[in-house]
């Protein structure tokens, strides 16, 4: 990873008593910015915080000496040095007059979007949240430069305050073959970006600090005629900006809708819920919450649906190791401030994503350049090769008086052997509010006539659910496996893992309802043991080197 920031060109606009503790300083690389405010110290922030450079307060005198060597400020107090990424900010009392200066340090770092570089061949619009100063300039600066000079495309970026590509006419050469597009005044930027549309046809448009409802249509108009965004918005996570009227249009928008009495009932939800209101404008959110450690929402429209149904939020945490190795984890989240509308339980759902975050599955790679589409899937759940008189079917769940999304997101999520079904006849298990199930006798004839059991939960909310429907799947694996035809042209060592997976299956994951891992096996054993297990529609993975690479059997 290369860096470079031009500091020298920073510190020779400083006042002598702040410039000479700085260019000696044993961690000036690492330094954020620096500030100079009127009868005060001087200090210098850096990541483990802020030092006073100076025990001299910095007086008229001291603003004066830096600000002659600056150009005019624009109509958002921001200023800059020709041909470097600092960006100098003022401060104004009443009268026009500046008291204090914050310089902010511009650096061009070279290789800081490998981590999310797959995302980029795809071609989707990104959007990068994250909390101010946490390196979404650098990201897109980055960016810009990978899409134009490595992938050839059309890029234009439309610089607001000059901090993507530099103060000056001549471009910041960290931008690479992109094209740079001034603007006069920062309430102008939504005009830019349709003028940037209109004029230069670019493949990609790239804006920094989307802050205004004007801006957030703009972006929407842009996305609608197939240019590529990428963009960046203050907020640290994606529920957070789904509450901001002003750029929640980013993401679709919401809206209140009241349902009529049997669409409510037939959910299982209130008469009045909250449902996105459009596509968004953006494909995949990132949230960037240190410069090290991403959060990827690969579907932002399915994100969105899923906080606003109080679901469980599954996404990515990518993680840019020292080694420079990337890994890649799943990351499990509840959302608290909507599970509220399902009266969903707040306790029993974090003690579910936390089950969830231990189980979750793990990828770790040396490089991403070479893969143009990573699609995530916390597991797999492949149906082996074995005769069909072993192989079980999906089990086949009527549900009455729930809430379907809600039920299709708990079985997507955990990746469940269950497919819901509209007719009861075929139904294997039956799931409904207790309170609607005392009231219908005709539903508790046909369960009676056909042999179907029907479990009954007292409210939807997700805990409730998730456990009905382990209870299923746990009835339903107590049907005996045909061991004879398992067992059949099998050698001793065969048989023996065989015996050792089934153990572990029905004496520690159903009866305990722990993980197990098993003893390390060969790469055809292996297979055997997963074919297995997917007989009892239980999760496994592989993990280890060899020859200790050994399979972990997953608790449902």
């Amino acid at each position: 990873m290369l860096i470079t920031d031009d500091l020298d060109q920073l510190l020779e606009i400083l006042p002598e008593f702040i410039r000479f503790p700085l260019s000696n300083h044993a961690k000036r690389k690492y330094l954020i910015e620096i500030v100079m405010d009127l009868g005060r110290r001087p200090e210098a922030r850096f990541p483990h915080g802020p030092e006073y450079l100076s025990s001299k307060n910095v007086n008229w005198y001291d603003l004066d000496y830096c600000i002659k060597q600056l150009g005019n400020f624009s109509g958002d107090n921001r200023s800059g040095i020709e041909y470097t990424l600092h960006r100098i900010s003022s401060i104004k009392n009443r009268q026009g007059s500046i008291i204090g200066l914050t310089f902010r340090v511009g650096r061009a770092i070279f290789g800081t979007i490998s981590i999310i570089r797959d995302l980029l061949e795809r071609g989707d619009s990104l959007l990068l949240l994250g909390r101010p100063g946490v390196g979404k300039t650098t990201a897109i600066r980055e960016i810009a430069r990978v899409l134009a000079d490595e992938m050839e495309k059309r890029v234009v970026i439309i610089d607001t305050s000059n901090e993507i590509a530099g103060d000056g006419d001549i471009p910041h050469p960290a931008i690479g073959r992109a094209r740079r597009m001034q603007v006069a005044h920062p309430e102008l930027q939504h005009q830019v970006m349709i003028e940037a549309v209109e004029n230069h046809m670019p493949e990609v448009i790239i804006i920094d600090e989307i802050g205004t409802e004007l801006e957030a249509l703009a972006a929407r108009t842009i996305a609608e005629r197939g240019v590529q965004l990428v963009g960046t918005a203050h907020g640290n996570y994606l529920h957070s900006l789904i509450k901001n009227p002003t750029l929640s249009d980013l993401i679709g928008g919401i809206q209140y809708v009241t349902l009529g009495d049997e669409e409510a009932k037939r959910r299982g939800s209130q008469k009045s819920i909250i449902e996105r209101k459009a596509s968004p404008a953006f494909n995949i959110a990132i949230e960037i919450h240190d410069r090290n450690t991403w959060i990827v929402h690969e579907q932002v429209d399915k994100a969105v649906d899923q906080i606003l149904h109080g679901s469980l939020l599954i996404c990515q945490r990518r993680r840019l190791n020292d080694d420079s190795s990337i890994s890649i984890e799943c990351d499990i989240s509840n959302n608290n401030e909507f599970n509220k509308i399902y009266n969903g339980n707040i306790g029993e759902n974090n003690n579910i994503t936390n089950h969830l975050h231990r189980n979750s599955s793990f990828i770790k790679s040396t490089s991403l350049f070479n893969k143009s589409h990573l699609s995530f899937i916390p597991f797999s759940l492949s149906k082996s090769n074995l005769s069909q008189n072993v192989i079980r079917n999906n089990i086949q769940l009527y549900i009455y008086s729930l809430n379907i999304q809600q039920i299709e997101t708990a079985i997507q999520t955990l990746q469940l052997p269950v497919e819901l079904t509209r007719d009861i006849i075929k139904a294997d298990f039956i799931l409904a509010i207790k309170s609607s199930v005392k009231h219908n006798t005709k539903l508790r004839q046909i369960a009676k006539s056909k042999k179907v059991t029907i479990y009954t939960i007292q409210s939807s909310t997700l805990p409730n659910i998730i456990r009905a429907l382990k209870q299923m799947l746990q009835a339903n694996n107590l049907v005996d496996l045909n061991w004879n035809l398992l067992l059949k042209n099998k050698n001793d060592i065969e048989k023996q893992i065989l015996i050792e997976t089934r153990f572990a299956i029905e004496k520690i994951v159903f009866v305990q309802k722990q993980s197990v891992e098993l003893l390390p096996r060969s790469a055809n054993l292996r297979k055997i043991q997963h074919n297995l297990i997917n007989l009892y529609n239980l999760t496994s993975r592989s993990f280890g080197e060899e020859p200790n690479r050994r399979l972990r059997i997953y608790a449902i």
